[in-house]
């Protein structure tokens, strides 16, 4: 057998180097030392029962997992086209990082893109474009019951918590916040010194309450109450469920739970930290709402509102329904989509649970216009926003504004080396280590996201005059189209049905029909 006949090779061989060391003299001892350390590799790996590999190839198998662990690499930097990398392609990392450090980003020759590949999308420009807008335009949120009303960039910083990036990363987007006059979301870990750089905060809490818990982790409101009062907190936000892993909570290891993050969340430091699935406060749509309006008087009259990945069209309807019978609507949603991104998550809800944003954000806003609650409810966009075209498509697909996770953690410096779960970030974004931390400069970070949101909506706003428009408000479906077959191409308008402004509540089309019967607004389906 092969492991024999290595083993044998390497006894021969070190018997031979041992030979030659006594014969030749003191430059030959160094071969004969690597050929018995060979040999010893070689007799471990046929003794060990943890890998069937090394025991049928000792030595050599040692060269497969090597290369497996410079795969990702390898694929990443040599092999892959410029247009179809995964999550992210080489474009749109190019892109971002030309952005962030504020380079001329064009490209020569014209598009590598296959235009005839179905699926390809573009936007309709026009033959009378105008000038772009001179100022980047905001959204304003807040309902009819706050009291004071926010005015959102269109692109922003999306939730990602403290524990899942480091200090410095935190520090870098918050400043960089401050520094371009757009929003940063905390994620559900809580808002730690890190976050106190002077960019607006959109406070998001989760079914674990970090930050406004009990010790018994319920909801306690007179700690919302304190820490949502802070000016720099603007917004303050409900997670449903994330795009990445809809359906799960979360556990931290006690031995995770440092100092810092123990402030943070509000749990005690080196024991267990658990995100329940569900949340305790609520169990109906109509708690739901009520509970968002809770938080809303909590924080002072603050634009509340919830994020969800969308997953039963009832379950949203049954929302919308108790918003309708109550009167009480929540200022915003965020809809995350199922490609969005996560530091860890299984592969299985990664790749198969979660509406992916286009058809959930569809949804949603269809969903509000036909209840007539559209101009009460501002909806966000989040999942995959790194671009200008980006930006507007959300926009056209129903969105008021967007948020962005992954690219502005490009712009801080990711690479992309999906290792965020391993607390061994080569560029010390996503790691708690603070050896790999430090290597994040902070100054120079903030710098980047500003610049890198900066250029996204200059290109937003530039891509939208070309259209002939003045303002993202004048967007429409039919705007953006779709080649759905070699000979076919569609707009929005065409392959979704939209609905009219209260038609659910008059009478429910056909293809809305069933899930409006069913939708409750006193439970949530199975």
């Amino acid at each position: 057998m092969l492991r024999f006949f290595v083993l044998g090779a390497l006894m021969v061989l070190g018997l031979l180097a041992v030979l030659a060391a006594a014969i030749g003299g003191p430059g030959w001892w160094a071969l004969a030392v690597i050929a018995v350390l060979l040999l010893c590799l070689g007799v471990y790996d046929v003794a060990q029962r943890k890998h069937s590999i090394l025991r049928n190839y000792p030595v050599l198998g040692h060269m497969r997992f090597l290369l497996e662990g410079i795969r990702p690499e390898l694929q990443q930097y040599f092999i892959e086209r410029n247009w179809d990398g995964r999550p992210f392609d080489r474009d749109t990392r190019s892109s971002i990082y030309q952005r962030a450090k504020d380079m001329k980003e064009e490209q020569p020759f014209g598009t590598e893109r296959d235009v005839d590949e179905l699926g390809y999308e573009y936007l309709v420009h026009s033959t009378v474009p105008v000038p772009t807008m001179e100022t980047p335009p905001r959204v304003r949120i807040g309902g009819p019951d706050c009291k004071r009303p926010y005015d959102m960039a269109l692109m922003n910083v999306s939730a990602m918590s403290f524990g899942a990036l480091s200090g410095n990363a935190i520090e870098a987007l918050n400043k960089g916040a401050a520094l371009g006059g757009f929003a940063h979301d905390t994620g559900e870990g809580g808002l730690s010194r890190y976050h106190r750089n002077g960019g607006d905060l959109v406070w998001e809490i989760g079914s674990g309450y970090f930050g406004c818990r009990t010790e018994d982790g319920d909801f306690e409101p007179s700690r919302f109450a304190d820490t949502a009062a802070d000016d720099q907190v603007k917004m303050v936000s409900l997670k449903l469920s994330q795009g990445a892993k809809p359906g799960i909570g979360g556990v931290l290891p006690g031995a995770k739970v440092t100092k810092e993050i123990s402030e943070a969340r509000g749990v005690p430091v080196g024991e267990k930290c658990v995100s329940p699935p569900a949340h305790k406060t609520f169990s109906t749509p109509r708690e739901l709402v009520h509970f968002v309006a809770h938080m809303r008087d909590l924080s002072g009259g603050k634009p509340a509102g919830f994020k969800l990945c969308v997953g039963s069209r009832t379950d949203f309807l049954g929302i919308c329904k108790a918003m309708v019978e109550e009167g009480v609507t929540p200022d915003f949603i965020i809809v995350d989509g199922g490609e969005g991104g996560t530091g860890a998550a299984p592969m299985e809800y990664e790749d198969h649970v979660g509406t992916p944003l286009t058809e959930g954000l569809l949804m949603v806003h269809n969903a509000l216009v036909g209840t007539g609650l559209r101009d009460r409810v501002k909806v966000g966009a989040s999942a995959k926003v790194a671009t200008g075209i980006d930006i507007v498509k959300r926009l056209i697909q129903g969105a008021d504004y967007t948020n962005s996770a992954r690219s502005m953690m490009m712009a801080v410096g990711c690479i992309q080396a999906q290792l965020c779960h391993t607390n061994t970030c080569p560029v010390g974004v996503a790691t708690q280590d603070p050896k790999r931390a430090r290597a994040l400069y902070v100054p120079d970070k903030s710098e980047r996201v500003r610049h890198y949101q900066q250029h996204c909506v200059e290109q937003a706003t530039q891509v939208i005059a070309s259209m002939g428009l003045h303002d993202p408000s004048e967007l429409r479906p039919h705007m953006l189209r779709r080649r759905i077959d070699h000979d076919s191409v569609l707009s929005y308008a065409e392959m979704y049905p939209h609905l009219a402004s209260g038609e659910l509540l008059a009478s429910a089309p056909e293809s809305w029909a069933r899930d409006w019967a069913d939708a409750d607004p006193d439970r949530f389906r199975p």
